[in-house]
């Protein structure tokens, strides 16, 4: 991935995060919340190749880390979905065939989305941090699921054509 490459979807996901805070975290669905910007991020790991996904995932994560309404210690985000983009990029010839179609990217992204929730909520337990209750915590997890089922087929063809507009002549190959 080209330094401008990095730039560039950097921005993009500061547009998204800016997004998620503003508009989509005070949206009131029924059920619970749907993070936007976390089925955006795991979607765009999945076309990348190995060391992009990696790129994007730490850089995901720290933007992530910068979320006013997170209270747990800075880099957590980072370190999780590093982690994250590490596994889909290490397994993406083996998921190739299961994101191809809508509803198995919806479903992918968003076991993605509940794994890496998990995985934070786990993290932030290590830590002594507060996590709330488990059923509470459970809601959440499920309610984030479902949206990104429902919502992630819709705003993928778009990412496939930013992808696509930014990636260099040397990486089509």
């Amino acid at each position: 991935m080209s330094p401008v490459r990095i730039a560039l979807n950097a921005s993009l996901l500061l547009f998204i995060f800016v997004i998620q805070e503003t508009l989509v975290s005070r949206i009131h669905l029924p059920v619970t919340g749907f993070s936007f910007y976390l089925a955006v991020l795991i979607s765009m790991v999945l076309l990348e190749n190995r060391t992009g996904a990696v790129i994007l995932g730490f850089v995901g994560g720290l933007i992530l880390d910068l979320s006013p309404s997170s209270d747990a210690p800075f880099g957590i985000w980072a370190l999780i979905l590093t982690a994250i983009a590490y596994l889909i990029a290490v397994n993406a010839e083996s998921i190739d065939g299961i994101v191809s179609r809508p509803v198995g990217l919806g479903l992918f992204v968003g076991l993605g989305a509940v794994f890496s929730l998990i995985t934070y909520l786990v993290i932030n337990a290590l830590l002594g941090q507060p996590t709330g209750s488990l059923g509470r915590a459970t809601l959440v997890i499920g309610g984030n699921f479902f949206w990104t089922l429902i919502f992630a087929p819709f705003f993928m063809p778009v990412l496939l054509v930013i992808r696509e507009t930014t990636i260099g002549s040397r990486e089509r190959i």
